[in-house]
């Protein structure tokens, strides 16, 4: 029985509750967080992090009128709880339920968006600046933490805020990260001395005083060198400190009394402070302590054995990672390259066989298109495997560092099309739309798991300028077996099955859905060729050419949207050809794609095999 959380109504309550009572809550919080999320899935580990640390921002802060940002958003599961969302839990990441990140639209409190990390804290300046420039009195608390500091973006905000002086809170959640963890009695001492309030008074009465003299100002500039070079000794947080932010740390994460104490103090300085707070990933459940990563994302799983209800037969991900690895042995001069993804995109075995040629960069994936393009220009083939909506933070990379330059960079775009519960921020169907603008750029998608084999070989040992290879997540459709194409040739499109005067166009993993409208459509006696566009850059301008001069109709279908991808390449391409020809292009609309499960957003989008094939039916 929970006693605090089954009575528990509103954010009010905390501000009253005992130390005792919130390590209780946090309990409650967490086994909450452990029996809902085995059965919808989510990210469990990142969250069971972060119970103290929320509670103790509710308690000390006022969130109707203070501003919370979570980076990176999958923290929030636990501030969602505490704003009355509790029971909207069962459909977490489901259609029409609540997100498993934060969003506006869903909650008062909810911010800002953040599905992609490394944004907390240029959205928190510019709320703070908002906040100055309207004359309004509240404060702006940026969690960053799980990964989020490695990216970029976070350091340009960092450089802006030193520099402005701008007030607001920045916390730090470091559970993996690569910061000093100096947590000796030296550092705790100069920490508390440091954020004690009537300590920081009489030094800046102090400093003030000796500035009014020529003689005080000499001293006081002896005095500042003497302190920073006592603090570079001893004060974990020196970074911080030198870009111009107070740094306070590091505390225990979990330790709600400390949490609440450093929190309150922060409150009262003026100008930028980070609090670096240290917690455990997967705090409170063994499974997930001992295998973070394993608990990051997850899909549902027995609470009891921790073991995962996974998806069943060979997904796209292992097949790529066990392909890595045959080519890696062959060949010596192919490395893998991640941005924080080595477990989703398959590159665990590999960067264990071959430590040395394995690079996670972070989550930095602009860093990772570029260290690619440097290391291309030498010789090395680099892979970048990368998730579809990952891979959009790097465009400029992509198009100026690499295309520009012709570089033999090779991009594996995984998670590309609909994946489902994560939603807007992660849904893979904006990469066709980009890459083929770019001039250069070979664009391509296999039709079934095994042909990825090939078409990644094929890339790795004939391709001689940029391509992106982009794949679903997931498998195959159990119900058709395709053969694989072996070899390639640029520009050359399968005719996979040849009948009738209809032609549907498709490319990827909806090529399978292609072949099984054709069954229902022969049902009807109608015939249809079947073509595989396993190019989508550069499109095979003879068939489409022969298509039109045969008067075909023609039934382009994608995972992607309409706007610039395979669709819109062959509308371009007969416009050319100064005929009239009517085309029919399947793709989704000028619109993101909300969460939900994957067979029931094909539905809703028309992208079903029922919804091809009565769109098919109006067409012809």
């Amino acid at each position: 029985m929970t006693y605090i959380l089954d009575k528990y109504k509103d954010i009010d309550e905390i501000k009253n509750m005992s130390s005792e009572e919130l390590n209780i809550f946090s309990q409650e919080i967490r086994q909450f967080l452990i029996n809902s999320v085995s059965k919808t899935g989510g990210h469990l580990a990142s969250n069971l992090g972060v119970v103290e640390l929320t509670l103790s921002l509710y308690k000390v802060f006022n969130f109707r009128k203070d501003k919370l940002i979570w980076d990176v958003g999958h923290q929030s599961y636990v501030h969602k709880i505490l704003t009355g969302r509790i029971k909207y839990f069962s459909k977490l990441r489901k259609y029409g339920g609540i997100s498993g990140f934060p969003k506006r639209e869903e909650s008062y409190f909810d911010i800002f968006d953040t599905g992609h990390s490394s944004t907390s804290i240029s959205a928190g300046l510019g709320i703070s600046r908002a906040r100055d420039l309207n004359g309004d009195n509240y404060e702006v608390v940026s969690v960053i933490g799980d990964g989020a500091l490695t990216g970029g973006m976070a350091y340009e905000a960092l450089n802006d805020l030193g520099y402005s002086k701008t007030k607001m809170i920045i916390i730090l959640n470091d559970n993996q990260m690569s910061i000093s963890k100096n947590v000796g009695g030296m550092s705790k001492y100069l920490n508390k001395i440091r954020i004690d309030p009537a300590y920081n008074k009489f030094k800046q009465e102090v400093n003030n005083t000796l500035r009014k003299t020529n003689i005080g100002v000499g001293v006081a500039n002896s005095l500042q060198k003497i302190k920073d070079g006592f603090k570079q000794l001893f004060i974990p947080g020196m970074l911080f400190e030198d870009m111009g932010i107070k740094y306070l740390g590091p505390i225990d994460g979990h330790n709600i009394n400390e949490l609440v104490q450093v929190l309150n103090l922060a409150k009262n300085i003026k100008g930028p402070v980070l609090v670096h707070i240290i917690t455990r990933k997967g705090k409170g459940y063994d499974f997930a302590e001992k295998n973070p990563n394993k608990f990051h994302g997850i899909g549902p799983f027995d609470c009891d054995s921790g073991e995962i209800c996974s998806i069943k037969g060979l997904t796209y991900s292992k097949v790529f990672g066990k392909e890595m690895i045959n080519l890696a042995k062959e060949n010596k001069k192919i490395v893998a390259v991640t941005a924080a993804m080595p477990d989703g995109t398959g590159l665990n075995n590999f960067a264990e066989k071959f430590p040395k040629r394995f690079f996670d960069v972070g989550i930095a994936e602009q860093h990772a298109v570029t260290l690619c393009a440097g290391m291309a220009t030498q010789g090395i083939k680099p892979v970048f495997a990368v998730y579809s909506t990952f891979l959009q933070r790097a465009y400029d990379q992509v198009l100026h560092d690499v295309c520009i330059q012709k570089l033999p960079v090779i991009f594996a775009i995984d998670r590309a099309g609909i994946v489902g519960e994560d939603g807007e921020t992660h849904q893979g169907i904006f990469d066709l739309s980009y890459l083929t603008q770019m001039p250069n750029m070979t664009v391509m998608s296999p039709k079934c798991i095994e042909e990825l084999v090939y078409m990644l070989r094929w890339a790795v040992n004939d391709n001689k300028g940029p391509i992106a290879i982009r794949y679903p997540r997931g498998v195959d459709n159990g119900d058709i077996k395709l053969k694989p194409l072996k070899d390639f040739f640029r520009g050359k499109w399968e005719i996979i099955q040849k009948e009738g005067n209809i032609a549907i166009i498709a490319s990827g993993k909806m090529v399978q859905t292609a072949i099984l409208v054709k069954e229902k459509l022969l049902k009807l006696n109608i015939k249809t060729t079947i073509i595989n566009a396993q190019f989508i850059k550069p499109i095979d301008k003879d068939i489409i050419k022969r298509l039109v001069n045969e008067n075909y109709k023609i039934i382009t279908l994608e995972d992607n949207i309409l706007h610039g991808a395979l669709g819109s390449s062959i509308l371009e391409y007969v416009n050319t050809l100064e005929c009239k020809h009517n085309i029919l292009t399947l793709g989704y609309k000028d619109k993101f794609v909300t969460q939900g499960n994957v067979d029931l957003l094909y539905k809703l989008h028309g992208l079903d095999v029922e919804g091809v094939f009565q769109s098919i039916l109006k067409f012809i």
